[in-house]
């Protein structure tokens, strides 16, 4: 899958992106960095629904970090869902240096369909589980299983089929940032969207995203 990245001279992205950038801004220590990025609308479908070429790029902070094991508190959540992921941390010179499996916990709002809005809104992103690395790790050798309480509600043989290319996204983060005056830096952490359809949880969930040889995750929900 490729995309066209003069998607990120599209008036919307570059508005949304304007007022994501300076949200996160203000959120930042003055000295703290992002904890990296992620991507979402990425598949065809999706991208689609939202008049996109090219898949949205949202923000990472440390504080919306949460460890394996977490008890998360969706009660007054409207509509609240789990994805899948690879993580890819950045390299010397942007390219990707390890992956390892992460979750990402988002609240969509589903009547929104303009991309100004999903970006101004973080693409609707809440919490994210970031695994373990493994150094010059190749997502062809991944495969993912999703156990929800315990049985398998999710799996794919191929972990960049919905997604795309690992590397093509990451380039495509780096394109967006600098169309929008950031930068990808070194050691950045980039979650490069569901590896299968979002799962839909409930308080008293709990989920397991195995994605060997790249380790597991776990999380409950209240």
């Amino acid at each position: 899958m490729a995309w066209h990245h003069a998607a990120v001279s599209d008036e919307r992205i570059t508005r949304g992106m304007e007022h994501q950038l300076a949200d996160l801004r203000r959120t930042l220590g003055r000295d703290e960095r992002p904890l990296g990025w992620k991507l979402g609308f990425g598949t065809e479908g999706a991208m689609k629904s939202l008049g996109i070429d090219a898949p949205l790029v949202g923000h990472l902070v440390p504080a919306a970090r949460l460890e394996s094991g977490a008890v998360v508190d969706i009660s007054n959540w409207g509509s609240p869902k789990l994805e899948p992921e690879v993580v890819a941390r950045v390299g010397e010179n942007g390219e990707i240096a390890a992956i390892g499996a992460a979750i990402e916990l988002v609240d969509p709002d589903t009547g929104v369909r303009d991309p100004q809005e999903v970006l101004e809104a973080n693409i609707f992103q809440r919490h994210v589980l970031l695994g373990p690395v493994t150094e010059g790790g190749d997502p062809a050798d991944a495969r993912l299983s999703v156990l929800v309480n315990g049985a398998e509600a999710a799996s794919a043989e191929d972990v960049t089929e919905a997604t795309g290319d690992l590397d093509g996204l990451v380039k495509h983060v780096a394109e967006t940032l600098k169309a929008a005056g950031a930068e990808l830096e070194r050691g950045d952490m980039v979650i490069c969207g569901s590896i299968v359809p979002a799962l839909d949880v409930a308080p008293g969930d709990t989920v397991e995203v195995r994605l060997p040889p790249h380790g597991s995750l776990t999380v409950s929900f209240e």
